[in-house]
């Protein structure tokens, strides 16, 4: 693809800083200052999301979809979004899905042929793989939060905002240089492809990197009920770490391992929802406990290298409309969103295959946590997924709070071996 100038890229991450005091309410002259236009005289562009919004997978769906909406809006009350010298509105057309192959395929036609979408916005796994030979026969630019969905036949299927699992591989690191006295691990996780062996595998690859031992891992069903038996198994090992991988059950897991006693470090990809958790064991108890996603009031999500705009106003809109909702994926498709905007703007067009190429064109994407880098040829076969730094996070007095940045990137390309090494040993695909 031909390489867009970089001077390009330096006005769309001023705009990006624009786009946060638009939203924040903030900058009130520069917002005063944009040329108003009525809906009439607007073009509209349309955003799809073919997301899971009821069953068991919803927190990973509607959320995002509630979270697009607060960023579209904000954007279309600003006066839209200048393309090609087009202002545009922006609106959201979604499809529930609830995790059904079928469905996936059906929403997605439907997003295309009938509300011309000019991307599609998915979650990942079996329903990305269920549509991915009729989208890349129509080259439609569509979105995964699963980068282990892409393969060399993927070229118009991206992640430019999630990195799962890759960024596992910081909270054990930093687990592991706070803590030297940490020698031995146990996982737990759930005994699907798409999160639960590709999560399982990273920790593996990561506690191996950090000289840890794993003593034992449990994979286990969606239909276990009792969660006593697995965890006493588990602790029978007498582990240092406990870890959690990427289950879905963190919060009777977590229950069981406050009424078995167990003492040492828990370390966990999510843990959602983490107020219940503690109302259900203590505060005390799950003081330090590691994941992966902050909560957005964060300060340290102020400033420096963050390229999500005024995050604490975006939590307290999210939190005041959607209270109780909250979840990892609330704001990662709006930072896809506004990672389209950008590239649409730095093309000048919103035709997909021509976002697509200026996205791939930036050698340096903005991602959410800072600039990022396209990577995943070494594991996947195609640099569709940008990755770069992601936050270690640990609840201290109650709350999910930052301890650190650190850098997925360089992780991955120092100990690639070693991650394809443990996918491979759970079967799963890698280049």
């Amino acid at each position: 693809m031909a390489k867009t100038p970089p001077a390009v890229f330096q006005q769309r991450f001023s705009r990006r800083r624009f786009l946060g005091t638009t939203i924040a309410g903030m900058g009130a002259a520069l917002t005063a200052s944009m040329p108003r236009i009525s809906v009439a005289d607007a073009k509209t562009v349309k955003i799809g999301m073919n997301i899971p919004m009821t069953g068991d997978y919803a927190p990973w769906g509607l959320p995002g979809l509630y979270g697009c909406e607060i960023i579209a809006n904000n954007l279309n009350a600003a006066g839209g979004v200048e393309i090609g010298g087009d202002k545009y509105m922006i609106e959201m057309a979604s499809y529930d899905h609830g995790y059904d192959t079928e469905k996936s395929v059906q929403g997605f036609k439907k997003l295309v042929l009938e509300d011309d979408v000019k991307m599609v916005m998915m979650l990942g796994g079996s329903t990305v793989a269920s549509i991915i030979p009729w989208a890349m026969r129509k080259k439609m630019l569509t979105t995964t939060l699963l980068p282990s969905d892409i393969t060399p036949d993927t070229p118009y299927l991206v992640a430019t905002c999630e990195s799962h699992p890759l960024y596992n591989v910081t909270g054990v690191e930093w687990l592991a240089e706070k803590n030297p006295d940490l020698k031995t691990a146990v996982i737990i996780t759930t005994n699907d492809i798409e999160y639960g062996k590709q999560s399982a595998a990273t920790y593996k690859a990561a506690f191996e990197v950090a000289g840890i031992d794993v003593l034992d891992t449990n994979f286990h069903g969606f239909d276990v009920v009792d969660f006593a038996p697995i965890v006493s198994s588990l602790l029978a090992k007498k582990p240092d770490i406990f870890c959690m991988a990427t289950d879905v059950y963190t919060t009777p897991i977590i229950e069981q391992l406050f009424h078995q006693g167990y003492e040492g470090k828990i370390v966990s990809c999510t843990c959602d929802g983490y107020p219940d958790v503690i109302a259900k064991t203590s505060k005390e108890f799950v003081e330090g406990l590691v994941f992966q996603f902050p909560d957005f009031d964060d300060p340290k999500l102020v400033g420096g290298d963050v390229n999500f705009p005024d995050p604490g106003g975006f939590d307290a809109a999210f939190n005041k409309d959607h209270a109780g909702e909250w979840s990892a994926v609330a704001w990662e498709y709006p930072s896809i969103l506004l990672n389209w905007v950008e590239s649409a703007q730095a093309a000048g067009s919103i035709e997909p295959t021509e976002v697509l190429q200026a996205m791939k064109s930036d050698e340096s994407p903005a991602h959410t946590f800072g600039p990022g880098k396209w990577w995943g040829a070494a594991l996947w076969g195609l640099d569709n997924a940008v990755i770069g730094d992601w936050p270690v996070v640990a609840i201290n007095d109650g709350r999910a709070r930052i301890q650190e940045f650190r850098s997925v990137y360089n992780w991955c390309e120092t100990n690639v071996a070693e991650l394809s090494k443990q996918m491979k040993d759970l079967d799963l695909r890698v280049a």
